[in-house]
């Protein structure tokens, strides 16, 4: 098949060098623009879906925008020129035109992660674990006008882990979207597609995370708390204060004590066990202070001991 990828972050890596490793043509990639990165913020780095595409030689397009202006009008002639069979769409982050959606012979086709119809939007994978759910997956489907509200094609289903984070199910569901997408591409290929509408009952969003959702507040219950750490590790980070020291929490455990201290109070020495609203405990084990590095807790207090009785808060408050 002569195929356009569209897709921005390491999610969509896989997908692209399954198509690429399957023999398939891929005739171009459209990625976002090179972005600052780094510490000062000065150098402009490659999508890593450009990266790879650059490596097999697929010509990158990485317009402002697909809607207007100039740089729109040279992608609908690039994608005109091509003629392609399909256009597969994996975490792009644009929402594409309808000239676009109507441009491949056969369909453009979205790999979502996410069960659809729940969680649609920006920040499935997130939003699913922040949630406290227990299962989640990768979902194929055709693209419509709107929000990942197009027809459901193929589905894989998985268990969300105890202390799963969302870099660790990202790069899970990575791998099952590819396989989901060599599975969408037979299927199409062997006219055995059989597109289901979306129950809009059944439908619910996932919003962007903002950084203002990183601190930890104790008054939630410790599988709230376990949540939220899961859920932004490895960024932007949930994130509190112990002797006035900010740290990012990388990963927790829930604690089998309970306590009727109050909140965010550490309840043994030299372990950062913290007493939630439920009177249940959270336990922090990977943590990173603001300029250090990534550790484990325990190599933490080797150097910043912590005593039972002291109180963890969401904001800098302690001296």
């Amino acid at each position: 098949m002569n195929i356009i990828f569209m897709g921005t972050p390491d999610f969509s890596v896989p997908c692209l060098k399954a198509l690429i490793d399957s023999g398939e043509t891929v005739s171009a990639v459209f990625t976002q623009p090179d972005k600052a990165r780094g510490r000062r913020g000065n150098k402009l780095m490659p999508s890593p879906v450009k990266e790879v595409a650059l490596q097999y030689d697929i010509p990158v397009y990485t317009p402002a925008s697909l809607k207007k202006g100039e740089d729109a009008e040279l992608s609908w002639k690039v994608i005109s020129d091509i003629a392609p069979d399909m256009i597969v769409v994996v975490a792009y982050g644009k929402i594409l035109p309808t000239r676009i959606l109507e441009a491949p012979k056969y369909h453009c086709i979205n790999i979502h992660a996410s069960l659809l119809p729940r969680y649609r939007g920006a920040a499935p994978i997130q939003r699913c674990i922040l949630n406290g759910e227990k299962m989640t997956g990768v979902t194929s489907m055709l693209m419509a006008d709107g929000v990942d509200t197009g027809d459901m094609l193929l589905k894989e289903e998985t268990e969300i882990g105890v202390n799963e984070t969302y870099s660790e199910l990202t790069e899970r569901l990575s791998e099952m979207g590819a396989r989901v997408l060599l599975d969408t591409l037979s299927a199409v290929k062997n006219g055995t597609l059989q597109p289901i509408p979306q129950d809009e009952s059944l439908s619910c969003q996932s919003p962007m995370i903002t950084k203002d959702m990183c601190p930890i507040d104790f008054s939630k219950t410790a599988k709230e708390v376990h949540c939220k750490v899961c859920g932004l590790s490895a960024s932007p980070c949930a994130v509190c204060y112990i002797n006035g020291r900010r740290l990012k929490i990388y990963h927790s455990e829930l604690s089998g004590i309970t306590s009727d201290k109050p909140c965010g109070t550490v309840v043994k020495d030299n372990e950062l066990t913290i007493v939630c609203g439920d009177g249940k405990c959270v336990t922090f084990t990977e943590v990173q202070t603001d300029g250090g590095k990534r550790m484990k807790t325990s190599d933490f207090l080797r150097g910043n001991p912590v005593k039972a009785g002291t109180v963890v808060t969401s904001e800098e408050t302690q001296n």
